[in-house]
């Protein structure tokens, strides 16, 4: 039986490498040898929206990942069918924070918003921005808002995950269009400042959504291919890519273990996701947490069914802020005892 697995891990190493105190103390052996057995390879940094674009063969539209349309398979699937050329965009709630003469953006990895509150707040912009007549927020998800157009905008945006925690001064969406969407943007905020939601919210002591954030915009793309025959992630892009390219795909397992006892032969996506928000909040603790029980859960036992040969080929891909770095593990690959075992910190980048 033929077995290859993917490792996607973002945040697989702490962002700040100056912080080398932050591995004292860990324990990863599994995670040590794969890494030092391994044919290793670097590129430049994306973020994970964009790699698994690419891995599933997206090309940009008008220098836009077109993620909003794809994301209906599982939002609307209802409307797959229906939507024939529209211009799907995402306008996600988010907080933003002024920081000396910075503008921070927190998306809702730092927040918890309620259905209702969703339906309450894009309802009141809806009604006060009619006089933009193609403007109209679709809540499909407490945390997805949409909006949907009869034709192509030329804007062009970030992603949500490329701008997270960062200053978006260097982030606004450009292009022909971009300053009517921007000053839609300026209205929304001011609408949110005093909105009772967010007056509810901040006497909670919850983060208030003070703003939108545009990204992912395009049409439906006629065509999108999986090199995977199976996708396992917790996260919703990955699931909505697979239904797109008629791939299988599954929920995450809590452990190893346990999809390994199921497996069937093929390539397989695996999305360990579990590190990513901690270390763009700079949550350490949380970060070496959820590290070790990777480590645990997952790595120890997929050293283990690599050694027993149980898979043929084990891939881990870490995506940093500053690099992308591939390590490809095959089982020959583990007798190799030059090799040594470094440090996880000596991967660092």
């Amino acid at each position: 039986m033929l077995i290859n697995i993917h490792l996607i891990v973002p945040s697989l190493f702490w962002p700040n490498v100056s912080q080398t105190e932050i591995y004292r103390d860990l324990s990863m052996p599994a995670l040590e040898t794969l890494l030092a057995k391994s044919i290793a390879n670097e590129h430049p940094p994306q973020e994970m929206e964009i790699w698994l674009c690419n891995a599933f063969k997206v090309t940009q539209q008008q220098n836009n990942w077109p993620i909003a349309p794809i994301m209906l398979h599982i939002d609307a699937p209802e409307k797959i069918k229906t939507i024939n050329r529209d211009y799907w965009i995402r306008a996600d709630p988010v907080h933003l924070r002024i920081e000396q003469n910075h503008i921070m953006l927190a998306d809702s990895g730092a927040f918890e918003i309620s259905e209702d509150e969703a339906e309450q707040i894009t309802q009141y912009l809806n009604q006060n921005l009619k006089c933009y007549p193609d403007f109209k927020l679709l809540p499909l998800q407490p945390c997805r808002w949409y909006i949907r157009l009869p034709r192509t905008i030329e804007i062009q945006t970030y992603t949500i995950g490329q701008v997270t925690c960062k200053n978006i001064n260097n982030f606004l969406p450009a292009g022909k269009e971009s300053m009517i969407w921007r000053k839609i943007i300026n209205e929304i905020q001011m609408l949110l400042h005093e909105h009772p939601v967010n007056q509810a919210r901040e006497s909670c002591e919850k983060l208030p959504i003070n703003s939108l954030w545009l990204w992912g915009g395009g049409t439906l793309p006629q065509s999108i291919q999986s090199p995977y025959t199976h996708v396992w992630s917790r996260n919703n892009l990955p699931q909505a890519l697979a239904l797109a390219s008629n791939a299988r795909y599954s929920n995450l397992p809590t452990h190893a273990d346990k999809w390994l006892q199921n497996t069937i032969s093929g390539n397989h996506l695996i999305v360990l996701d579990m590190l990513s928000e901690k270390a763009k909040y700079r949550k350490a603790l949380d970060w070496r947490e959820n590290l070790s029980t990777l480590e645990n859960n997952w790595f120890s036992p997929l050293h283990n069914a690599l050694k027993k040969g149980e898979i043929n080929q084990l891939t881990i891909t870490s995506i940093g802020e500053t690099s992308l770095q591939n390590f490809v593990i095959r089982r020959s690959n583990l007798w190799k005892f030059w090799l040594l075992t470094r440090p996880l910190m000596f991967y660092a980048r």
